[in-house]
């Protein structure tokens, strides 16, 4: 008999809003509120609250005693993490967050992530880590068996992971929480006595500017409708979260990234610094850095396609009568007010503007290749 989903800490008030509920990653989800294209509008104008502590924050750190201090303890818990990830996370600035992926042997991506860097005192030897829902377990054992007890991995899915989303996002965060959340940078982190305690990143999932919220359970609910009570802020479902990552020309694991795919064939090669390429010494470097210097033999892309008629997951894609390669993403977009998706396409044809091919239903329809992301990124970025 299938294990029934789990429960969200904060379900109780999602469901006095909502009854469309779904199974995602073994967790009860809320898909959505007042529907999905007004939610989606909804973050792009103003700031939307997501619940997704379905996801794996944890934390990484050497253990008490250790007797290293500042720049050497940071150095020594983020050469234990490189051991899995192509990212230079020894070169976290105190306060830093960094996106990265898990790499198997052969350069697939066995899960993307996130890796911070906190800046408080006595954190020097930490690591704030958030892994994918439907892979945490098999990221935590993966992180536990390559470091061998060096450090110890704490758990914190117990707690709840809000993510606050939008051009609104500051107003909301620095009225509720702390004003100092306003001029917070994209990408940083930083931890808040407030709510109990509260590790915040500014970064998220939807391309808009906002934060990644953790706090603990047993005051999840005061938080949450604190910043329900703002009159910038909405709840927002999973289906909207998805049709945001989409516009903004994000991945979405096991879709658009998988054991196969490499992180330069997703257009991820932003992602490994120039230490981490040099030194050569991260799972699959050989076929990654062969592909980062020669070319990948095929790439994601974006597709617009020329009529109204969506391409989904799997739909194939033609040239000339020949399958060039493959949808992974694909839906509606409501500001653009079209279908978008993406994919990969031998290299050769990944050329912006090139016509193709979609085949949906049996049926071929044009369509073409477009930048990423479809709509613009607003992060906040100080001048």
């Amino acid at each position: 008999m299938a294990e029934a989903p789990k429960k969200l800490p904060l379900d109780a008030i999602w469901r006095a809003r909502t009854s469309k509920f779904g199974d995602f990653a073994g967790y009860d989800m809320p898909l959505q509120f007042e529907g999905l294209i007004p939610e989606h509008n909804w973050t792009r104008t103003h700031a939307g609250l997501f619940d997704v502590s379905h996801m794996g924050p944890s934390f990484f750190a050497l253990p008490k005693g250790h007797g290293l201090e500042g720049e050497e303890a940071h150095r020594k818990v983020a050469s234990l993490i490189e051991r899995l990830v192509p990212a230079d996370i020894q070169g976290l600035k105190p306060g830093q967050v960094r996106y990265t992926m898990i790499t198997n042997a052969e350069g697939g991506v066995l899960d993307d992530l996130m890796i911070a860097r906190p800046a408080e005192p006595g954190a020097a030897g930490d690591l704030y880590i958030v892994v994918n829902a439907g892979c945490k377990h098999q990221d935590w054992a993966l992180i536990e068996a390559a470091t061998q007890g060096e450090a110890n991995l704490v758990r914190a899915d117990d707690r709840c992971l809000l993510a606050l989303q939008g051009p609104g996002a500051h107003i909301a965060a620095a009225a509720v929480i702390d004003p100092a959340l306003a001029d917070m940078s994209f990408m940083n982190v930083k931890r808040y006595d407030a709510f109990g305690r509260l590790t915040i990143t500014r970064s998220g999932y939807t391309g808009e500017d906002g934060y990644e919220i953790l706090v603990r359970a047993e005051n999840a609910k005061d938080l949450a409708e604190a910043l329900l009570a703002h009159a910038e802020v909405k709840p927002i479902g999973l289906g909207a979260r998805d049709s945001l990552r989409l516009e903004a020309g994000l991945c979405l694991y096991g879709h658009d990234l998988d054991p196969t795919t490499s992180p330069i064939e997703a257009d991820l090669a932003w992602t490994i610094q120039k230490r981490r390429r040099e030194a050569a010494d991260f799972p699959g470097a050989d076929r990654i850095l062969r592909e980062y210097t020669n070319g990948a033999a095929r790439k994601r892309v974006g597709i617009r396609p020329n009529d109204r008629a969506p391409a989904r997951e799997g739909v194939e894609i033609f040239k000339d009568g020949k399958k060039i390669g493959i949808v992974t993403s694909g839906g509606f977009s409501p500001i653009l007010n079209a279908p978008i998706s993406m994919g990969y396409v031998d290299a050769q044809y990944a050329e912006r503007g090139l016509g193709l091919d979609l085949m949906i239903r049996g049926q071929a329809r044009p369509a073409t290749i477009v930048p990423l992301p479809f709509v613009p990124h607003n992060y906040h970025r100080p001048k």
